[in-house]
């Protein structure tokens, strides 16, 4: 019911449409499922499924380029958000907002984001996440949400901590 939330997933499916479309048979790509409410133990997700017919000149290598980095890490027009976010962030984001998954000899592919990460560097913890930021963002409420968002990985880290202490 939140409009800005609506509006920011609504781009991010077309985005994902477009994305796409660059690799499957014209007329092919279509969203199956839509705003469908997923929860997990610190978040929710509100969720689309786009799916399309792989071109016969295409395969899943050109699937990841055409994909990734993924709207909902980059932003649209994702070209441009890419240059901005290279200018301001300054560093390199690593893992985050890659992909891990498999690519079969089959042909298959299965990849997910890494949206929520831990990169540990000289015993030192670096836990990354983020919000989707649009014009009708409210700044101290996307800061929230990363810091809702960065607590699972913070309550592993303790976790692991307590289990070493333990032994």
């Amino acid at each position: 019911k939140d409009k800005k939330e609506n509006a920011e997933h609504l781009m991010l499916v077309d985005l994902g449409r477009n994305d796409l479309g660059r690799v499957c048979d014209y007329g092919s790509v279509k969203v199956n499922e839509f705003k469908h409410v997923e929860k997990y133990s610190h978040v929710m997700h509100i969720v689309s499924n786009v799916k399309g017919d792989l071109s016969k000149r295409k395969n899943v290598f050109d699937v990841v380029a055409s994909t990734f980095p993924a709207g909902t890490v980059s932003g649209a027009p994702k070209v441009r958000a890419m240059e901005i976010i290279d200018e301001l962030e300054g560093l390199s984001r690593g893992p985050y907002a890659g992909c891990v998954g498999y690519f079969s000899f089959s042909g298959n592919l299965d990849t997910c984001i890494t949206i929520r990460t831990i990169v540990i560097k000289n015993k030192i913890a670096y836990i990354q996440a983020g919000a989707g930021i649009v014009a009708d963002s409210d700044p101290e409420k996307e800061y929230y949400e990363t810091v809702n968002k960065a607590k699972a990985q913070v309550e592993a880290i303790r976790s692991y901590e307590s289990y070493i202490i333990d032994r």
